[in-house]
């Protein structure tokens, strides 16, 4: 096994492990506030359309990187595309404590989109969760220098969190609405 292929190893049951946490966190996170446990802090009601701005920039960070790495800017590439990984870390945190100090807000459109947004909102769901060991992964390749093995899980991966960071600002626009004010 070269050097490569052993940085990949390594970090296999790291990723797999944060794979599968991540969404049983957020999941349980989501069964309490933390005024159930005394703590008394105001709602951060004025974080959703923060973390909806940072979906966005993370779908521009990554359309950019695509454009730098088709361009032969290698260098833009990755620091674009660890940008996007750093926003999607601050999106989650943000996202996770406004949901720790805040009710979920329920949508209240009725009719055809009602249908439209449960199912962007749902594919939505399922696909944050899948993005997870897909981006580590592909990242990893690209630091191991697995250049061809990145290239290809890449292909898979970009599209997919285009579409969770599209997603994530599309349901944010369709709730807002609702919010409480």
């Amino acid at each position: 096994m070269d050097v490569k292929t052993t940085l990949e190893t390594k970090f296999k049951t790291p990723i797999i492990v944060v794979s599968i946490l991540i969404p049983i966190v957020v999941a349980i996170l989501f069964s309490f506030k933390l005024k159930d446990f005394g703590i008394n802090v105001e709602p951060l009601s004025f974080l959703p359309p923060i973390y909806a701005g940072i979906n966005a920039v993370t779908a521009v960070l990554l359309v950019w990187a695509v454009i730098a790495i088709k361009n032969g800017n290698r260098k833009a590439h990755e620091r674009l595309m660890t940008a996007a990984i750093a926003c999607s870390v601050v999106f989650l945190v943000m996202y996770v404590a406004y949901h720790l100090t805040s009710e979920s807000t329920k949508f209240g459109g009725e009719g055809a989109i009602r249908y439209v947004y449960f199912f962007i909102l749902i594919s939505h769901i399922v696909l944050s969760v899948a993005i997870i060991p897909l981006v580590l992964f592909t990242y990893v390749r690209a630091l191991s220098q697995q250049f061809d093995r990145h290239r290809k899980l890449a292909k898979i991966t970009f599209p997919l969190w285009l579409y969770v960071a599209v997603t994530g600002v599309i349901v944010y626009v369709m709730i807002a609405p609702y919010y409480a004010h």
